[in-house]
């Protein structure tokens, strides 16, 4: 169902008027708060206000007379279902860009604000040039005209900050700073700006109830090269038990005044993340007289590479929360055929069980629970309005994860309801051939995810096929359910990671799929945890991927005919496993007859 073109048209003549008030003729909407985050709070989720647009990545520009949408493959009819035409046109995302947009249809003389805030300094400098060269100005505003216009904008959240005990995180914080200060020492620094909210959580060993389903706090920090840090963030929310786990190396001043410790860093050498600190960092720090060091945050890559405390923490999670998924799973293979399931119903009963696991903290995204055409959206997001009932001899796909304590998990499954259609089964053992093939690689260290993206991608090429998404991303530990530097896609597409080499210790997600518009859609996901692999006479060092997720995989939609030996060998040792990890923690001796029946070598 379509948005309907009154409320949005009324905000845009809302943010028209706010726009004239600073003497602007156009504006940039992204999907991003301060920190550069991909999931934000209630009270940044500007681009849905003005839009009515509810997925996870895209943009708007605004000028006078016309406004249009920018969004990625993964969006393409989610877009056009939730932003009304008559206001917004559709722009394909790599294909075009909100800058490029506005550069072709700005005029001389004309004002584009943008909030700095909101904004990489290169984002800003590029489309300042393209505008540039049409006669047009890049003005950064000092206040956000959708503010002015948006009246009942919801306030950050005021919850509280949150000791994330050692036995999870598995290094203390002091230790972690050590670190960070060394590689200051190494750069010559005095300090570096860190803005991306896991980054802090993980840092300081703190976490946060800020950003529904990221367990992270708003706040920004400055790491000094004796290893002490000064936190920026709201007083109500440290605890008496905070401040004593914080200890005295780390200073809490209110995050009003950040821009303030910007300006005050006069001849010191600062380092910050121009892909994760926005423009108006790097404004406060140049406007202070600081001498600026561009490098990645150096809380990256230490957080990628999960120590020891962390993937045993997350392969714990990963069994209960296979457990809870097993328990749908035979609930829904009962319940579906019975014609009295929709969309919303199925994602809660979901919800329920994952919390009878009395460990999980909050779900680690909205769940995809997506039937019949939905499923063809990759990231569609049920609502009362989309709700679907779950039909016979129809497609159900379910993408779903939960935050608990020692681990972040997300699992896709696709199930049959009924009888599958011939083309259904062909299209679902293809991604599953992928999947495998992904699973089964082993690489040589220094491999980058680009480099193992067409295995999974093959078998639907073999047919003319595709999908428009990434097969990989990272995952946290108790953190983002995206997770960087890591990344496994196509060359094509415009997201960064794709060049970071793959490591031990890292998590990933394994997730090919393939979607008829209007009809149906296939996924099949599983994280993996890289491994070392031990390869005989091997003249150079390998690695591989290990399963961490474990829940069966409907072997109704597989055409075994199109399964060789060594796809069936590797379904059957995977079953293998979930039966003996998960079997033993399922009390239902109905789930039990269910699982050993669905785990039955093919």
């Amino acid at each position: 169902m379509s948005t309907t073109s009154a409320p949005v048209s009324g905000r845009l003549a809302a943010l028209r008027t706010a726009l004239a008030a600073q003497s602007l003729a156009g504006f940039v909407v992204p999907l991003t708060d301060e920190h550069m985050s991909e999931y934000v709070g209630e009270y940044a989720q500007r681009l849905a206000w003005l839009t009515g647009f509810g997925g996870s990545a895209g943009s708007a520009a605004v000028l006078d007379g016309r406004a249009a949408m920018f969004t990625d493959g993964r969006y393409t009819v989610q877009v056009r279902q939730q932003v009304p035409a008559d206001q917004f046109e559709y722009q394909d995302v790599p294909a075009t860009s909100a800058a490029q947009w506005l550069a072709d249809h700005a005029v001389p003389g004309q004002r584009i604000g943008h909030d700095p805030w909101l904004h990489t300094r290169q984002w800003a400098a590029g489309t300042a040039a393209l505008l540039h060269a049409k006669g047009a100005e890049l003005v950064a505003v000092a206040s956000n005209p959708i503010d002015a216009a948006w009246t009942d904008r919801p306030q950050p959240s005021a919850a509280a900050l949150e000791v994330h005990d050692e036995q999870f995180a598995g290094r203390s914080h002091a230790d972690k700073r050590a670190d960070v200060a060394a590689w200051l020492q190494a750069r010559g620094a005095d300090a570096v700006v860190i803005a991306a909210l896991d980054s802090i959580a993980w840092l300081l060993n703190v976490r946060g109830r800020d950003v529904a389903r990221t367990p992270v706090a708003l706040a920004f920090a400055i790491v000094h090269a004796d290893a002490s840090v000064d936190l920026f963030i709201a007083p109500g929310k440290i605890s008496a038990a905070l401040r004593d786990h914080l200890g005295s190396d780390v200073r809490c001043q209110p995050r009003e005044a950040f821009d303030t410790a910007l300006r005050a860093m006069a001849g010191k050498v600062v380092a910050a993340d121009p892909q994760g600190c926005v423009a108006a960092i790097f404004a406060g720090l140049e406007a202070g007289g600081a001498h600026i060091i561009e490098a990645r945050d150096p809380c990256v890559l230490p957080r990628a590479i999960k120590n020891p405390v962390e993937i045993a923490g997350t392969k714990a999670a990963h069994v209960r929360d296979g457990a809870a998924l097993t328990r749908f799973l035979a609930w829904f293979d009962r319940e579906a055929p019975r014609g009295r399931l929709d969309e919303l119903s199925a994602a809660e009963r979901l919800r329920q069980f994952r919390n009878e696991t009395n460990s999980l903290e909050d779900l680690s995204f909205d769940t995809i629970s997506a039937a019949g055409p939905n499923a063809a959206l990759p990231h569609y997001r049920v609502s009362e309005e989309t709700n679907l009932p779950i039909r016979m001899d129809s497609i159900y796909l379910v993408d779903s994860g939960g935050q608990y304590r020692d681990g972040t998990t997300d699992v896709t499954r696709t199930l049959a309801i009924g009888t599958p259609t011939p083309e259904m089964q062909d299209r679902f053992t293809r991604v599953l051939k992928g999947h495998i093939a992904l699973a089964s690689a082993v690489f040589p260290a220094g491999t980058k995810g680009v480099q193992l993206d067409a295995l999974a991608r093959q078998h639907l090429w073999a047919a003319g096929l595709d999908y428009n998404h990434g097969t990989g991303h990272g995952v946290g530990s108790y953190l983002s359910v995206h997770e960087g530097p890591q990344r496994i896609a196509a060359a094509w597409s415009a997201q960064p990671g794709n060049d970071e080499p793959l490591q031990p210790g890292m998590i990933l997600s394994n997730e090919p799929g393939y979607y008829k518009t209007g009809e149906y859609g296939i996924r099949i996901e599983n994280l993996v945890l890289v491994e070392t692999r031990d390869v005989p006479g091997a003249e150079r060092a390998m690695l591989g991927f290990r399963e961490l997720t474990l829940a069966p995989i409907d072997r109704r939609l597989v055409a075994l005919d199109l399964l060789n030996a060594q796809e069936r060998g590797w379904w059957n040792a995977y079953h293998a496993r979930v039966v003996a990890e998960i079997g033993p923690l399922l009390v239902d001796a109905a789930d039990q007859a269910w699982l050993d029946q669905a785990c039955a070598p093919l």
